[in-house]
């Protein structure tokens, strides 16, 4: 078991990126999975103590490869998104007390460069309407905080990557972004008296000494995080995994691309808005961009999974009466699809008796429920596994309909 001060690094690894609203005590971020949460990861780790390598094809913020770690797992998982991957890498890698003591080393000399104004700052990403995101005093600090760091600490290391989470969770402390609904909104600011040394110095200094308290103890398992395509895993993983932990994308036309893009922008993932699409458009689920026009002439694969529930729910969907009903019935074709490649690559990967849990919520288009945890149930059974059940876990918001399910399964 994972012992009480190691359960704090694990907490507080798990939320590097969390931005705290003073206001409503609570931790609020992008969006990046809808229900995933530390505790439900966490019960599934522990519940599984036989496993001892633990696969998650969908990696997001790293959250199940961390307490695999931490509970002394082996765990392997993978995402997609480049900027993911470098997250979750940050979050579930070995600390030494030297690489510890040189990113504050790197902090001091990269506070003292801001001080001086000794650093010419960065140019301003590319965000459109970027300045709903940040006053222009507090984007000024940015760009030139965003130096200094280049300054003090050598790309590709450590220390460098330490120093960029907690530029995250600055980047979000100091933007308009409220998080206090389901969809991400701008508040208006007033403007404020940013002392570049003092005020903002201080929010990063302590966003850094939040970091290196989680990086302080070290997990006694390893991670290991790959760029891949989940629809692809075994190009670029090997197996046999004893369990699967996962919480996939939602068919709820949910972009976490652009909920990520501040992060993304900053660091460099992204250059413009066409990449951005077309980042969108590979991932599952993604429909923002390039992404929604191009699924106008996406057509099924030929091995593509079909069920009676699923052509009803198309073709409800898909009625003339509802506007933008054909584009959105292709939309959730697609995720299916999408999502049948991926189950299709899992026995390959799996040791016998080996057991599933996803995470995942059902959705509403014009009424229709695609009720998700019984199309994932269908899938896994046309595949040879058995015991498949459908758990409902909690409530997604004040919709009766909307739930989080667990979907689990043995494979033979």
């Amino acid at each position: 078991m994972t012992s009480l001060p190691a359960r704090d690094q694990l907490r507080q690894r798990a939320e590097y990126t969390y931005k705290f609203n003073a206001k409503t005590g609570r931790h609020g971020w992008l969006r990046l999975t809808p229900a995933y949460s530390l505790k439900i990861a966490e019960e599934f780790v522990v519940g599984h103590a036989q496993a001892r390598r633990i696969l998650d094809p969908f990696c997001g913020t790293g959250t199940t490869a961390l307490c695999a770690a931490y509970h002394g797992r082996e765990a392997v998982t993978a995402d997609i998104n480049p900027f993911l991957v470098w997250l979750a890498q940050a979050k579930t890698a070995h600390y030494s007390t030297a690489i510890i003591q040189a990113t504050r080393d790197a902090c001091a000399e990269a506070l003292d460069l801001l001080a001086r104004r000794a650093v010419e700052p960065v140019s301003a990403p590319p965000i459109f309407n970027i300045e709903r995101w940040w006053s222009a005093d507090a984007l000024e600090f940015l760009r030139l905080l965003r130096a200094a760091i280049e300054r003090a600490a050598q790309p590709g290391t450590q220390a460098r990557n330490l120093l960029l989470v907690a530029f995250c969770r600055t980047l979000m402390e100091l933007s308009n972004a409220a998080f206090n609904h389901q969809s991400m909104s701008f508040r208006s600011r007033e403007p404020s008296a940013l002392l570049f040394a003092l005020d903002g110095g201080a929010v990063f200094e302590a966003n850094l000494r939040f970091v290196l308290s989680g990086a302080s103890e070290n997990p006694v398992g390893s991670a290991s995080v790959v760029l891949a395509d989940s629809r692809g895993l075994t190009k670029a993983l090997s197996g046999p995994f004893d369990v699967v932990i996962t919480s996939p994308p939602y068919a709820n036309r949910i972009s976490y691309v652009r909920e990520l893009r501040p992060y993304m922008y900053w660091l460099g993932f992204l250059e413009n808005g066409r990449d951005a699409g077309e980042l969108d458009w590979t991932a599952i689920g993604g429909t923002w961009g390039i992404a929604t026009s191009r699924l106008a002439d996406w057509e099924p694969s030929d091995r593509h999974f079909s069920s009676a529930r699923l052509t009803r729910v198309l073709q409800e969907i898909g009625h003339s009466a509802n506007k933008n009903g054909a584009l959105l019935s292709k939309y959730v074709a697609k995720y299916f699809d999408d999502m049948w490649a991926h189950f299709c690559e899992l026995p390959k990967l799996l040791a016998s008796g080996a057991q599933l849990h996803y995470i995942v919520g059902n959705s509403t288009f014009y009424g229709t429920l695609v009720s998700t945890e019984q199309i994932y149930a269908e899938m896994l059974s046309q595949l040879g596994f058995s015991q498949v059940a459908c758990r409902p876990i909690r409530r997604r918001n004040s919709n009766k309909e909307l739930i989080e399910f667990d979907v689990a399964a043995l494979w033979r």
